[in-house]
């Protein structure tokens, strides 16, 4: 890969990044107001699912407008691995301004009375995982807005490499057998 096709990886990379961001945060969104709403809860898992398929609509609108119609594996993986880490970098600042700013521990407190529920509460106690229930949420209590946001960017950038691999192969098409 010559520089300019390395910096037009890029550009088209980071504004689908962007993009990428802005369904990770509808998604987030969602998901707060999922906590009272079930029908929200419902549309912000499906919004992180379709996650793989946009990126596949992307890396396809890439492969055909920018390389006029070619794209090899190991340039397709980049292109989505790149999309990842800057749409979960936009994607965290948004986290880490909730958290810092607008949460104030409702999160926190929402999981623990979804929790204390008795049902819940009696299912987690014949599972034997009350103890580590109360552990998790006491070590959830003591993490900073930072380090929630750190870890859902790791998980992110992760999980771009792992699904972008599949999504790559199958966008990937030849220039020699590209029809015209």
């Amino acid at each position: 890969m010559t520089a300019p096709e390395y910096l037009q990886l890029k550009a088209f990379a980071r504004i689908d990044g962007v993009l990428l961001s802005v369904l990770w945060l509808v998604s987030f969104c969602c998901y707060i107001l999922g906590i009272t709403t079930p029908l929200y809860g419902l549309l912000a898992i499906g919004l992180a699912m379709a996650t793989p398929f946009y990126v596949g609509i992307r890396l396809k609108r890439f492969r055909d407008d920018g390389l006029n119609g070619g794209i090899s594996l190991l340039r397709g993986w980049a292109y989505i691995i790149l999309v990842f880490f800057y749409g979960g970098i936009l994607f965290a600042i948004g986290q880490f301004v909730y958290f810092s700013y607008v949460d104030h521990g409702y999160l926190l407190l929402s999981i623990t009375e979804m929790l204390s529920v008795p049902e819940t509460a009696q299912a987690l106690q014949q599972m034997g995982m009350t103890a580590q229930v109360d552990e998790a949420l006491q070590m959830m209590g003591m993490m900073r807005p930072i380090d929630i946001v750190l870890s859902i960017l790791t998980n992110n950038i992760v999980i771009g490499i792992i699904v972008g691999l599949p999504i790559a192969a199958l966008m990937q098409r030849n220039v020699g057998k590209v029809e015209k």
